[in-house]
């Protein structure tokens, strides 16, 4: 047979393909080609010179060839006389990505692993964040105890809001008074916080996809609990001192501790009452941080995965303001009840060798039987309004300073 049937001619530019008559060609990288039927007859093997590009297959056997003259799509422009060889096809699409699951993750070279920051630059991190945040919010956590405060042992509120709390230490101790404690509260974030967040960053990337998604919110919930027991236990001595640092100024002058700072504080606590004082409430407060984090950093993380799926935030400030903002509101709500059990037991006193509360129950049942039951929720306003901001500008610092050591020390 020849290269050129009968009724078919080819030019210069064609390039011959062998097919069966009526057959659609191989895909070219420009569209489909459609042999045309120069042969007799249909199914005999044929050498087409011109092919018909088509941008789906016609239903139907194809049109008859016309001799002399070859026959092309609709609209399409013939190939310039000037080019003897064929169009160069276009590059071919680039390979699909390969999942890898977390086995060949675990097994990749560490050049291949996405760099993260150092687990002891995470608890620097998370006590700085703290701190940082406690600078600005201790007279809203001063303001928080005292109203925590009032009412106690069946005595009347000595303030009725928290405006008229903050005016009567503005009035009786001076500017310097609404920052009493802030040594203790300094020293409180560098210690509870940096255990917190730097167990709770470790497990999170811990348990993490492989491909860099969150765990869900149960597990993050349960990561939350267990970094706040963690962190509690460490910092309650610093807890202990910022509760009676910050109660002192309500009590008479004769009945004043009167310590300097949260270093003379814990010395004198453990030689004059025991070490052991250093972490009387322990248990409430560590019941107090395992809801606390619950609440705050998975309902964080999980407020800001929400609102980047949403499409409306992207990862900047905005996001973590809002996600802060959400997470306070929660974490308030469900941990203010335990929250005055810790306040009332770490400041209370031993009275002819008989403390005030026996333990966390027995502060329940008198904070109820004497003060009502909404009084749990005694301070609601300060403790937000310290809680919501210590969370926003804590979690902002937090991301802008993993932001800045990613750009400075893993980026190149």
């Amino acid at each position: 047979m020849s290269d050129h049937p009968r009724g078919c001619e080819a030019g210069p530019h064609h390039r011959p393909i062998t097919v069966p008559c009526g057959a659609t060609a191989p895909l070219h990288p420009v569209g489909q080609y459609r042999c045309l039927p120069c042969a007799p007859s249909p199914g005999d093997p044929v050498t087409c010179s011109t092919l018909t590009q088509s941008s789906a297959p016609r239903a139907g056997p194809p049109p008859p060839c016309r001799a002399g003259a070859p026959r092309r799509r609709t609209g399409a422009a013939p190939p310039p006389s000037h080019l003897g060889a064929p169009p160069v096809p276009d590059p071919a699409p680039p390979p699909r990505p390969r999942y890898h699951g977390p086995a060949e993750m675990a097994a990749a070279p560490a050049a291949e692993r996405p760099k993260t920051s150092p687990k002891s630059v995470k608890f620097l991190f998370g006590g700085l964040a703290g701190m940082g945040a406690t600078v600005f919010v201790q007279p809203l956590d001063l303001v928080k105890n005292r109203m925590q405060l009032s009412g106690a042992g069946a005595k009347g509120r000595e303030y009725r809001t928290s405006l008229h709390a903050l005016g009567s230490i503005l009035r009786h101790e001076g500017l310097r008074g609404i920052y009493t404690g802030l040594s203790a509260g300094l020293l409180r974030q560098a210690t509870y916080t940096t255990t917190r967040l730097g167990i709770y960053s470790v497990l999170l990337e811990r348990f993490g996809g492989a491909d860099g998604t969150p765990p869900p919110f149960l597990a993050k919930a349960a990561m939350g609990m267990t970094a706040g027991a963690a962190g509690a236990f460490v910092g309650t001595p610093a807890e202990v001192a910022l509760i009676r640092m910050t109660a002192d100024g309500r009590l008479p002058p004769g009945e004043r501790r009167g310590y300097q700072n949260v270093f003379d504080a814990l010395v004198r606590m453990a030689r004059e009452e025991g070490v052991l004082t250093l972490w009387r409430g322990c248990i409430p407060t560590m019941a107090r941080a395992v809801v606390v984090n619950a609440a705050q950093l998975a309902s964080y993380s999980q407020s800001k995965q929400f609102l980047l799926d949403s499409g409306h935030f992207r990862d900047d400030i905005l996001c973590h303001f809002c996600a802060s903002m959400i997470s306070g509101l929660v974490t308030t709500a469900a941990s203010m009840p335990v929250d005055i059990v810790k306040t009332r037991i770490q400041n209370m006193r031993t009275i002819d060798g008989k403390p005030e509360y026996r333990n966390g129950l027995d502060v329940l049942l008198k904070v109820v039987r004497y003060e009502g039951f909404f009084s749990l929720w005694k301070g609601f306003t300060p403790y937000y309004a310290r809680l919501g901001p210590h969370t926003v500008l804590t979690f902002i610092f937090l991301e802008q300073m993993n932001k800045w050591y990613q750009r400075l020390f893993l980026s190149a």
